[in-house]
């Protein structure tokens, strides 16, 4: 019986990558993955057989590790970002429990497009967050405008992971409507699209103009909560310290 080891290859650099998922990549037979993302890491899959597939794939892509697995070989099965956080490591699960499966299954973390998306921006997570995808194809529309609202009420900082499509282009306009029900249209929201890749953008807007701003699949749009500052082209979301400390010396 063989493994599968389900990695996390981050936002997109190489840079981004963790030794733990290379040194996984390098001792597995088989490297199985969505082709886009295995053009990511090209320069490690030499040597290796690979599986690749496209978009809307993925029981297959996860069926075939398993057969592979369960005839004996080691088996990467690559996710971007972290395969945890909408990626490939439930789907596993829930294969491995439909086939009853013996297989051995690892999940080695990657650096999530929320964190990395964060880090561009700034400061934008210092307090309570949640991150909803737009996207609907397995989650219905009013389940994700429930959620939408829950946050919005609640003044959490929210990640929109899956904003836009050429399938779902309003979709993101009516998330923003509805976060409008709950805060200010000057507050502070983030878009980036391919962080750490060569097509990077970073953009830093408004609630009120973000609709303005070119948003896709690749991006993350993070929107403020009520107390989330801009400083020189960054999101800062205070943590709370000014009220108990004092940050800077009186001259």
């Amino acid at each position: 019986m063989g493994i599968i080891n389900v990695v996390g290859t981050g936002p997109g650099s190489t840079g981004n990558i963790t030794p733990e998922a290379l040194e996984c990549i390098k001792n597995s037979e088989i490297i199985i993955g969505y082709a886009t993302y295995l053009d990511l890491i090209e320069p490690y899959l030499e040597g290796k057989r690979v599986i690749s597939s496209k978009m809307m794939q993925e029981v297959q892509r996860c069926t075939t590790a398993f057969e592979e697995a369960e005839a004996g070989a080691s088996v990467a099965m690559i996710s971007g970002g972290d395969p945890g956080i909408y990626a490939m490591a439930g789907l596993i699960y829930e294969i491995a429990v439909a086939r009853d499966s013996n297989v051995e299954i690892n999940v080695i973390p990657g650096l999530a497009a929320i964190n990395s998306c964060a880090a561009r921006l700034g400061a934008p997570l210092m307090h309570d967050f949640v991150a909803i995808s737009l996207s609907d194809l397995l989650t219905p529309w009013d389940v994700i405008e429930k959620r939408l609202k829950a946050a919005a009420s609640a003044d959490f900082v929210i990640a929109l992971y899956n904003p836009k499509s050429k399938r779902r282009a309003s979709h993101i306009e009516r998330a923003r409507e509805i976060i409008l029900e709950f805060r200010g249209a000057d507050t502070p929201v983030g878009i980036v699209t391919a962080a750490t890749r060569e097509n990077e953008s970073i953009i830093v807007t408004t609630l009120d103009s973000m609709l303005q701003e070119e948003i896709n699949m690749q991006s993350c749009v993070l929107i403020g909560n009520s107390t989330t500052f801009t400083w020189r082209g960054k999101m800062i979301t205070p943590r709370g310290y000014k009220d108990k400390y004092t940050l800077a010396a009186q001259g």
